[in-house]
């Protein structure tokens, strides 16, 4: 294709030519994310701003909304990610055991297609919080599929025939899938889940064409394994130096270090920078792995080309309380303190709402973003550290002591739930936990395969405040401040997507889609779906006609004791109490429901 049609492509679509370089962007991912018919990838585009162009469907007629069609995944368990649209195809994926379906738009969702993966059920167990998958992503005539069990499929999206499959990782020893992929240029990028089982992170490039892995880098170990150079690599601005990783771990424990990647991937064409973040360390109880842990719990910024990092940034160093770095990283470019700058906006598990210079990792903003957070006073922006609150520290209070009133929870104040942006507003819209707890760290021996978990926990509704578990929230990422905010029963845990017609959606755990105004958080429109929501809105047009698009089936680290059957409190990791009554709401379920406006 000429670069001319792309470039009219991109601007019609209102963004910078510069974001999508066919040069540097996979050609036909760049053309398709240009026209918001279709969406090819779980964050909508590279900058992950889960934002349409879209506005047929607006703040005025959305009240109007009505199902036009629903499909049922023959699947329970939870439900994340959203389906994808190419052309008048729409692709579906479902949670473990990740069936794949083709329907055809033009034939009232008729099954072109459907991959069963043969996968063993033995994988199950060892995924720690439910048995979900964020998705699937189209590029070049392929579907790309991540597997629970670590095999990367790529398949015909014409036919569903099997072009390749490679294993990413090993599930005996607790390395596991929940994630999406990215498709750079001719590459695939994955990431692998598993912290709880003592695994070692890493994120992994494949050649598209013929799943060959190109490079791999790990979360933490030695510079050369980690794909970092400790002259050129810098933290805040300065060379990270030799080594160093293995300075802030004892003896072997990086070998066992967690720092999983299981989150969503951004990329950024014209710095030619993926961005991602990495999980907890291993255990949970930190005075087993004293010293920092680099580089758990951070932000990373990778050449797609060679894997090696620019640049790191570790919002929690020596994490206490299981507040993974995964989230999604947000890229725009906005005015600060007067200068057009390319920023990094990340809503971390911790409770703070960081946004950083993406080209250097200079640290700009870090407030919280839910007024509850208490683990912490505030965050340096020289030093990038928080100022940790003893009285909630769970390393200073030791081993076999129940530290209480923690805000927020081991699941944050956000978890991968992706935020959206919009460029009209200039606001992003936050899928928020309003939930704090009680953690008590305990000693643990790893064993390869079983859970390296070591600590106890229960959750609650953060007290003193409106009695409920969520909120939904605008928030301004250059003053750091809340706009607005929209208190919900249960945590929202749904994916936002926000439009041209001045119309944000969001799901909850009582299984409502959900309409609010981007400027004023109005609610606009509601309806209940099967099943609660745990997966993304989205929205594509079929024959000149906008429709929105979400997955229903309640599940996930918030409704595991739903999905899972399980009854006793401190179960899944301490959410089975904290989430109790969710089951007086919603059942289980797996559907898609899709809406449109009456003719």
């Amino acid at each position: 294709m000429k670069r001319v049609s792309l470039l009219a492509l991109t601007l019609a679509a209102g963004l910078s030519p510069a974001s999508l370089s066919p040069l540097l962007a996979n050609e036909d991912v760049a053309k398709r994310i240009a026209n918001p018919a279709e969406q090819v990838l779980q964050t909508v585009d590279y900058a992950n701003t889960r934002y349409s162009k879209l506005d047929q469907i607006n703040a005025s007629n959305v009240k109007n909304l009505q199902v036009a069609w629903s499909f049922s995944t023959g699947v329970l368990r939870g439900h994340e990610g959203s389906p994808l649209v190419v052309g008048n195809m729409m692709y579906l994926h479902t949670p473990f055991p990740n069936l794949v379906y083709a329907l055809d738009l033009d034939q009232g969702g008729k099954i072109v297609w459907k991959y069963e993966p043969k996968q063993d059920p033995s994988v199950i167990p060892v995924m720690c919080c439910d048995t979900v998958y964020r998705g699937l992503a189209y590029a070049d005539g392929a579907i790309i599929l991540h597997q629970a069990d670590t095999t990367l499929v790529s398949l015909d999206a014409k036919t569903g025939k099997v072009n390749w499959s490679v294993k990413n990782g090993d599930s005996k020893i607790g390395e596991t899938n929940t994630a999406t992929v990215l498709p750079v240029k001719d590459k695939i990028i994955v990431g692998i889940s598993g912290a709880e089982y003592g695994i070692r992170g890493h994120i992994t490039a494949y050649d598209a064409k013929t799943g060959k892995r190109v490079w791999r880098g790990y979360s933490v170990g030695p510079d050369d394994e980690m794909l970092v150079d400790p002259e050129k690599t810098t933290s805040l601005g300065k060379p990270i130096g030799k080594d160093s990783s293995l300075k802030t771990w004892e003896g072997d424990q990086w070998k066992t270090g967690g720092g999983a990647t299981w989150g969503w991937y951004s990329y950024d064409p014209k710095l030619n920078l993926v961005y991602y973040g990495t999980a907890n360390p291993s255990t949970w109880n930190p005075k087993q792995r004293p010293g920092d842990n680099k580089w758990t719990m951070a932000i990373f910024a990778r050449d797609p080309d060679t894997g090696m990092t620019r640049w790191i940034y570790q919002m929690t160093p020596h994490d206490e309380w299981d507040y993974d770095g995964i989230n999604e990283m947000i890229l725009t470019d906005q005015k600060f303190d007067g200068k057009e700058r390319p920023l990094l906006t990340h809503f971390d598990r911790n409770g703070f709402a960081y946004t950083l210079d993406r080209a250097t990792g200079e640290l700009l903003v870090a407030e919280k973003f839910d007024p509850v957070v208490n683990w912490a006073t505030k965050v340096d922006l020289k030093t990038g550290r928080p100022q940790v609150v003893a009285k909630y520290s769970t390393d200073q209070n030791g081993e076999d002591v129940n530290t209480k009133g923690i805000c927020p929870a081991a699941l944050g104040t956000k978890d991968q739930q992706p935020a959206a942006f919009s460029p009209k507003t200039q606001l992003f819209y936050v899928p928020t936990n309003h939930v704090c707890m009680d953690y008590e760290p305990f000693r643990v021996t790893y064993t390869p395969g079983q859970p390296y978990v070591g600590a106890t926990l229960s959750m609650y509704p953060a007290p003193g405040s409106h009695g409920g578990m969520g909120n939904f929230i605008a928030w301004d990422n250059i003053q750091g401040k809340i706009k607005w905010s929209n208190p919900e029963q249960f945590s929202v845990w749904s994916g936002a997507l926000a439009t041209a017609g001045d119309v944000v959606f969001y799901g909850t755990l009582e299984g409502y889609l959900k309409a609010v105004d981007s400027k004023t958080g109005k609610e606009l429109y509601k309806f209940k779906t099967a099943s609660g929501i745990i997966g993304n809105v989205m929205t594509y047009e079929h024959k000149g006609k906008q429709h929105i698009a979400v997955l229903s089936g309640v599940g996930g680290w918030a409704g595991i004791g739903l999905a899972a059957g399980l009854t006793d409190p401190n179960a899944g990791l301490g959410a089975v109490g904290g989430y109790a009554a969710l089951s007086s709401y919603t059942n289980l379920g797996g559907q898609l429901t899709v809406f449109a406006l009456p003719n």
